[in-house]
């Protein structure tokens, strides 16, 4: 019962906050609209981490993402900002609500600390297969797709992750393991930096990031600090590699006050903007699509959107070409309107609840890959359909496929369950 009273003390506050900041922002307060929601969803992703003691803990991941990007977009920044469709408010509200009701449902709360990956060979080795696999499969996806033969690019991003939990469940590592290591995750970066792929390069950082706090529990708060500000030097170089020069930047984003710095406008476009087309979508669209943009992944990786070109969905409605990304639960409005957002929210709060367990009760340390992934996905909400993405779903079989390899002994059966 008392839980039950702290949730409703929980959500009760965001909707208070979320009333107050529709208000503001139809009196055409944005500054106070946009703090309202940025300073709650702080305040819930202090609250639930120290509730769970994990920095990563993914409703805490969420809420920052969700909630505060939001609140950042309701600042109105930029000339390209509008002012909401009512069904966008409703839209955004049922989001947070449904992916409530899905980490929610069913869930049963224990004090029991997480165990660690232990010590492990037999599982080292595998990882390390793993990795060396992946590495050798995306530089031969490389070549493919240099040559026009073509190939799916991205696998190499696990790769820094997966070493992280080599590193925790490995006993002795030789010098040709080492090395074997050090070549794959080379391998990782210039991949990425060859393809001027900033997303495959973050990706594999930010993923690498969130298995190394979650397998190392004991790190300090000053030490994940260090980690953030060791990635600024990253997005800098991420943006010089695409050439893009301030004046260009500063005329894509059309920001109300031009002579703001640029590391400012970049981040702020990067989050606020996927909202406004989301808005855009509300606004423009004149009939739903019914599962054609979510299945999306199932016509790509079976061929079915060659056979079938009218399964593809071209019309993508945005504020402007340059500026392409999307929130999580674009397709899903895309399909079913203010509906389909609130059961895909339910259902991504299911998956968020699944991670959540899998790594608390499962010796594999693969386990903590399908965690890292979705707490990247949910720490990243605003910026793209993730689940609607041919390669995430990629990633995840792929990750699928490593748990059983890594997990199966075909002289050990405990009680039918791997390791």
């Amino acid at each position: 019962m008392r839980r039950r009273d702290e949730i409703i003390m929980e959500y009760g506050t965001y909707m208070l906050a979320y009333f107050m900041s529709y208000i503001a922002s139809l009196a055409r307060l944005h500054y106070i609209s946009g703090i309202l929601l940025f300073a709650e969803a702080v305040y819930l992703y202090l609250h639930w981490v120290r509730e769970s003691q994990n920095v990563t803990e993914l409703r805490a991941l969420f809420t920052l993402a969700w909630v505060g990007g939001q609140g950042i977009a309701c600042l109105r920044l930029s000339k390209l900002q509008t002012d909401w469709n009512y069904l966008t408010w409703i839209s955004f509200f049922l989001v947070y609500i449904g992916f409530g009701i899905g980490y929610e449902w069913g869930r049963k709360y224990s004090l029991d600390e997480k165990k660690e990956p232990g010590k492990n060979d037999r599982q080292a080795g595998r990882l390390l297969l793993c990795i060396v696999s992946l590495a050798l499969a995306s530089v031969l996806s490389l070549i493919f797709q240099k040559t026009g033969l073509g190939g799916i690019s991205g696998s190499c991003s696990l790769i820094p992750a997966i070493t992280v939990l080599y590193r925790k469940v490995s006993i002795r590592s030789g010098r040709k393991e080492k090395a074997a290591l050090v070549l794959a995750n080379v391998t990782a970066i210039v991949i990425p930096v060859l393809r001027m792929s900033r997303f495959h390069l973050f990706f594999a950082i930010c993923f690498a990031m969130v298995t190394y706090i979650m397998v190392n529990r004991r790190m300090r708060i000053r030490t994940m600090a260090g980690i953030v500000l060791a990635l600024l030097p990253v997005y800098v170089a991420l943006t010089v590699f695409r050439y893009y020069d301030t004046i260009y930047l500063n005329s894509v984003f059309e920001m109300k006050y031009e002579r703001m710095p640029i590391f400012i406008t970049q981040p702020y476009i990067y989050v606020a903007n996927n909202f406004e087309n989301f808005n855009c979508l509300v606004n423009l669209l004149t009939r739903h699509t019914f599962g054609v943009r979510m299945l999306s992944p199932l016509f790509a990786l079976t061929g079915l959107k060659r056979v079938f070109p009218q399964l593809t969905v071209p019309v993508v409605y945005q504020t402007k070409p340059e500026l392409t990304t999307l929130t999580m639960f674009y397709d899903a409005y895309y399909d079913y309107g203010v509906i389909g957002v609130f059961l895909f929210a339910a259902l991504v709060g299911v998956a968020a609840k699944w991670a959540m367990r899998i790594v608390k009760k499962n010796k594999n340390p693969v386990a903590y890959l399908f965690y890292g992934q979705i707490a990247v996905y949910l720490g990243l909400a605003f910026f793209t359909t993730w689940f609607s993405n041919p390669i995430i779903w990629f990633w995840l079989i792929l990750t699928g496929m490593m748990y059983w390899f890594t997990g199966h002994d075909k002289n050990k059966k405990r009680n039918g369950k791997l390791e």
